[in-house]
């Protein structure tokens, strides 16, 4: 892998920089499949309390030191639910999907939190990985696994073409006793830590 790729797996996704602002400072956050933690950062950068959970333990060593990450090693999609009576501010999940997990996600999240969520959707099977249906959302999945438990804040589904092309699926969600409208479109401006 090249530097400029080293760099850009790094990033953030914008989906979820667009919507960073809905996690209010000091939030406790979840980042499942965390990965090197490129949205762990995002977070802790923001002052946030993250715990970062993935199965890859290199993967996680390289956030060893961060300052406002924990990390957790867990295979999600074996064994039980790690985090029976923990309650998150804020979910972000990207890249990743085990449709069992998402009623664990929804019990989660505190009733005024946040779900950042962004994943591979069916089409993608024509740009190369990933390619099964098991690991590709229906069109539409994401807002009929919110309905009624939620309220939409964003969502989009379609075809992404920037270096890698893929057909996507994203949603910023909020919970029910969140204040409304949320602001949309603001600004990052923290104040300097």
């Amino acid at each position: 892998m090249t530097e400029a790729k080293d760099h850009a797996a790094l990033a953030p996704s914008a989906w979820i920089v667009r919507f960073a602002h809905l996690v209010p400072m000091y939030a406790q956050v979840l980042d499942l499949a965390a990965g090197h933690g490129r949205h762990a950062r995002l977070f802790a950068s923001r002052r946030a309390r993250v715990l970062a959970v993935d199965r890859d333990a290199a993967a996680l060593a390289m956030l060893a030191g961060v300052q406002g990450i924990e990390t957790t090693i867990a295979d999600l999609e074996t064994g039980t639910w790690p985090f029976h009576d923990a309650r998150f501010d804020a979910i972000v999940v990207t890249n990743y999907l085990h449709r069992p997990l998402f009623p664990h996600l929804l019990a989660a999240l505190a009733d005024d939190g946040v779900l950042l969520y962004e994943t591979f959707a069916a089409g993608n099977e024509r740009f190369g990985r990933p390619s099964n249906p098991g690991f590709l959302l229906r069109a539409g999945e994401l807002l009929e696994v919110v309905r009624g438990r939620l309220t939409v804040v964003a969502f989009e589904q379609g075809e992404v073409g920037a270096e890698r092309p893929a057909v996507v699926q994203r949603l910023a969600a909020v919970g029910p006793n969140r204040p409304w409208p949320p602001a949309i479109g603001v600004a990052d401006s923290l104040p300097p830590p």
